[in-house]
């Protein structure tokens, strides 16, 4: 038999209120973070262009190389379908490539003749010095492969650790080829610009050799596009 009714009522209107708030400074540090973040970008990014610059301004020879292989090696790895971060590392890696030339004499890295085999040794261990400078900046944990590994060559005989085939990081075989092209391409200390001809050829042969084969395709056939 019903006899009676309870009712009982809440008044949400503060946690309505306490939402509400939650809400508007979720936006405020979701803007704070954006703000941030791209603080952060323009600071790195001004870092790797300064560094870039200061290796130009020591090596007045190869002023603009790091630009320009820079643009070839992303055109090819845009190519081979890298994007976004990966794509990222291989930009800044590219940039940095030469950075651990710093250790080397101005006597030996402005030789006009062939270097000796002790001003080689000296030379060959720039990778290394690359790799102590860069390795301690988390940022840099990925693109640090390029300056560390663009000499090592697809059949073992490069440097530092004589790494072959697949060992060989992607970003570094793909740059190596970008940066063999530019160097080639340029009037150096040690050498004169070759024709595009002979660039060209110089690449189907050392195809399998120095460079990664499948790589070397893709980009040979960008050349003959005029996409390089």
């Amino acid at each position: 038999e019903m006899v009676g009714r309870v009712y009982v009522s809440h008044d949400i209107t503060a946690l309505k209120e306490l939402e509400a708030e939650l809400r508007k400074l979720n936006v405020q540090l979701e803007d704070r973070v954006r703000d941030r973040t791209r603080e952060l970008a323009e600071a790195y990014e001004s870092m790797l262009e300064g560094l870039a610059l200061a290796l130009e301004l020591r090596d007045k020879e190869t002023e603009g190389h790091s630009r320009r292989v820079t643009e070839n090696a992303i055109k090819l790895a845009q190519k081979m379908g890298i994007a976004g971060s990966a794509l990222e590392d291989i930009r800044s890696g590219a940039i940095l490539h030469d950075i651990g030339k710093i250790s080397i004499p101005d006597e030996i890295l402005h030789k006009p003749g062939k270097l000796t085999l002790d001003e080689r040794a000296v030379v060959e261990k720039h990778p290394e010095t690359a790799f102590k400078l860069l390795s301690r900046i988390p940022f840099l944990s990925q693109a640090i492969e390029i300056p560390y590994c663009h000499h090592e060559k697809w059949d073992g005989t490069g440097y530092p650790r004589k790494l072959a085939g697949e060992d060989i990081p992607l970003s570094a075989r793909i740059f190596a080829v970008a940066d063999v092209w530019d160097a080639l391409s340029y009037d150096r200390p040690y050498n004169k610009a070759w024709t595009r001809e002979q660039i060209i050829e110089y690449f189907n042969e050392q195809t399998g050799k120095h460079f990664d084969p499948a790589i070397t395709k893709i980009f040979l056939s960008m050349v003959e596009k005029g996409e390089i």
